[in-house]
């Protein structure tokens, strides 16, 4: 199956922006938390979920990735028998220059006049080959871990792979 063509936030163009104290009015990012599971204890096998394109990935998507991965993982591992981190944070400040549409919208719209954008969320810069999300988990529960990260892959606008670190 062809993958979809680009959206308009996944390429990486020109520098990022991230002084939001020039910007009001930026949406707080919606990744509720950034480690789940068991803080404490240290696991022997961890799986790490890789892109292979550079790409933004906003926050709602991290979001997404994180729930399915962490949904499926706790049923069957336990809540205390995993830990998930995501490892990338959302700086980067999406804009948009919204355009009115229908009768009268040339009244409305002002163009391209001032067209900076508003602020409309937040997006994390990624590079090829960078760990997006990292699964920890106990030896026998190893085949879960990567059905999670497969779950949480179907998230992310990037193709991404799997693979245990050493």
């Amino acid at each position: 199956m062809a993958r979809k063509p680009n959206r308009m936030y996944r390429q990486l163009r020109g520098r990022p922006f991230t002084r939001k104290e020039y910007t009001g009015g930026i949406p707080a990012p919606r990744i509720q938390q950034f480690v789940s599971g068991n803080r404490q204890l240290s696991f022997p096998s961890i799986y790490h979920l890789i892109v292979k394109e550079q790409c933004h990935i906003r926050h709602t998507a991290l979001e997404a990735a994180r729930i399915a991965a962490n949904k499926y993982i706790s049923k069957m591992a336990g809540t205390q028998n995993y830990r998930l981190v995501i490892r990338v944070y959302p700086h980067h400040i999406l804009r948009e220059n919204k355009q009115a549409t229908g009768a009268g919208a040339d009244r409305v719209s002002q163009g391209m006049r001032k067209s900076f954008g508003k602020n409309v969320g937040t997006a994390a810069r990624v590079k090829t080959g960078q760990q997006v999300i990292t699964l920890e988990v106990n030896e026998p529960m190893e085949i879960h871990a990567k059905i999670a990260l497969r779950k949480a892959s179907q998230k992310l606008p990037s193709p991404v792979y799997i693979v245990k670190a050493e």
